[in-house]
């Protein structure tokens, strides 16, 4: 038997040794055993209520507050990842997509979106199919731009709060692989075709989870902090004019 478990043992002990003998005081103060037992019944009968008050209700209210607490925290460090890396390459990828104004019509999000218009466009961008010019896409630029954020990545993967979060975790390791592809390689120009196409599965995968998670993103600023998705609303790039200028 563990230490806790003795302790919680011995404590039940001591508290229905002090329930008996209370009982007890009460019986030789008064001699009367009837109200004793009515009132003992009384407080088995509220018993399982209480129990459940306590153990169910309360309990459930109490779990909800911490999870919308830590998601709260969560949200804070996932704003950090777009503000840092996120947002960026979001942006200068998107310009390298032969499809990307079929991208932007549907992830182009509005003030008056509902939740039913970011689910739609969450699951647009969870199927998502980039169609990728290797000829104008500059793989020095982005090597460079993720070998710059190596540390606060790897910083970001050891965080235990994000761990919980199994799609955000998934993007961490997919933008970590592709910056360790792309290093790993001493020259990046006059690839041939097959190692394009490998990287571009690693593009693939990597953009897919960076627009899913900035959608969600950008709908918890929505919902929580409307100034903050102001500024999502105004500079995100799949827009016609991006600006951070108010008009």
């Amino acid at each position: 038997m563990s230490k806790r478990n003795a302790f919680i043992a011995v404590l039940a002990i001591v508290f229905i040794a002090l329930s008996v003998i209370i009982y007890f005081i009460h019986y030789l103060v008064f001699q009367d055993a009837h109200h004793i037992f009515i009132f003992m019944l009384g407080d088995l009968a509220f018993l399982p209520l209480e129990v459940l008050l306590v153990s169910v209700i309360i309990e459930h209210i109490l779990n909800r507050r911490e999870k919308q607490d830590k998601l709260q925290k969560l949200n804070m460090v996932i704003g950090t990842f777009f503000s840092e890396v996120g947002n960026d390459v979001l942006r200068d990828l998107l310009v390298y997509f032969r499809n990307s104004k079929d991208i932007a019509r549907h992830l182009n999000i509005k003030g008056n979106w509902t939740k039913q218009d970011f689910q739609t466009a969450r699951e647009y961008a969870d199927k998502l199919k980039i169609d990728i010019d290797y000829d104008s896409l500059d793989f020095n630029r982005l090597r460079d731009v993720l070998s710059g954020k190596r540390d606060f990545l790897l910083t970001m993967l050891g965080n235990p709060g994000l761990l919980e979060n199994d799609r955000f975790t998934d993007l961490l390791w997919a933008v970590t692989h592709l910056a360790e592809e792309l290093k790993a390689r001493p020259c990046l120009d006059n690839l041939p075709v097959s190692d394009l196409k490998h990287l571009s599965n690693d593009i693939q995968r990597f953009y897919d989870h960076l627009a899913s998670e900035w959608l969600d993103y950008a709908e918890h600023l929505k919902a929580n902090y409307p100034y903050l998705f102001s500024l999502v609303l105004r500079t995100h790039p799949f827009q016609e004019s991006p600006s951070a200028i108010v008009k």
